[in-house]
């Protein structure tokens, strides 16, 4: 059977990543930071937001705005934000940010307190929308848009991405941008690897969406933060232990309008409180990991 997937990865035989420090596993956050880029009808979309929030299950409303999904949203860049900065800050830990760029232009302030902590501002796209049907010139257009705006507001190019809402063109799209060190664009591995597309080689570093808080907000997800706590404690010693053999990744999604809320972000507290009560464990931010990748294992 011809087919482009690949179903068999490293199957039982995954590279030794020789992390630093001989680490058993790296543990890396992501921050998305979408807040102001969602759907709306002041930014020219014929509907509201409906995804990702507390109003699970919201349906968009056509060619009207939604006061409620709006401040919703509002909460993430106001406050939430903030509370989850001060949180690793605190710990020092630096993180990546999946940045929407239209979201990051409307917040310099947030955009700077990135910058000053060290965290890594990756790509999340020009807008925090649906392309799965969006047309291929298009979805290039604002990839190129997202990078020039994103240069723009940071003052460097971004070398990862993930846009998370992707279409069927997305990867060869980022493949023949070439300005992108790694994408996350995939859930398919606990370990980077590389894809080929259109016959040029891609780093992957696979993104997560079960150790993710949006299952807060999912009809199947988690209920509290003990909850959310307790998934994470047992995937990181689940991998850990594993780690003993062949060292793992684990990479925890947040979004500040959900994790940025003062329950859940205890639980993100007591996470990496455990996680820091363990050796040989390394937290990069995604850059670092990529660099570090390339670096061991360039095949």
């Amino acid at each position: 059977m011809n087919t482009s997937r690949d179903l068999v990865g490293y199957a039982n035989s995954p590279p030794h990543p020789q992390w630093p420090g001989n680490a058993r596993i790296a543990v890396q956050f992501v921050v998305n930071y979408e807040e102001g880029a969602e759907c709306s009808i002041e930014l020219g979309d014929s509907k509201s937001e409906s995804f990702i929030s507390e109003m699970v299950g919201a349906e968009a409303h056509l060619n009207a705005r939604s006061a409620a999904m709006e401040s919703l949203y509002e909460y993430g860049s106001r406050t939430g934000f903030w509370r989850l900065h001060r949180l690793f800050t605190e710990r020092g830990i630096a993180v990546t940010v999946f940045g929407v760029a239209v979201a990051l232009a409307q917040n310099p302030a947030a955009v700077e307190a990135m910058q000053a902590a060290e965290w890594e501002i990756a790509s999340h796209g020009l807008r925090w929308i649906d392309y799965q049907c969006v047309p291929e010139d298009l979805e290039r257009e604002h990839l190129q848009k997202a990078i020039e705006l994103h240069r723009e507001i940071t003052g460097e190019i971004p070398l990862g991405w993930y846009l998370g809402r992707t279409s069927p063109n997305t990867a060869s799209l980022i493949a023949e941008n070439g300005n992108f060190i790694y994408s996350s664009d995939s859930y398919s591995d606990d370990l980077p690897y590389y894809s080929i597309i259109n016959e040029m080689k891609q780093l992957i570093i696979p993104y997560s969406l079960d150790m993710n808080d949006m299952k807060f907000v999912a009809y199947n997800g988690f209920t509290d933060g003990e909850s959310f706590f307790r998934y994470l404690k047992d995937s990181f010693d689940f991998l850990y232990s594993e780690g003993a053999e062949s060292p793992r990744m684990m990479t925890v999604g947040l979004h500040c309008r959900i994790a940025g809320r003062p329950g859940r972000t205890a639980a993100v507290a007591r996470f990496i409180d455990h996680i820091r009560a363990h050796d040989s464990v390394w937290i990069p931010r995604r850059i670092d990991l990529a660099r570090h990748w390339l670096s061991v294992c360039p095949t």
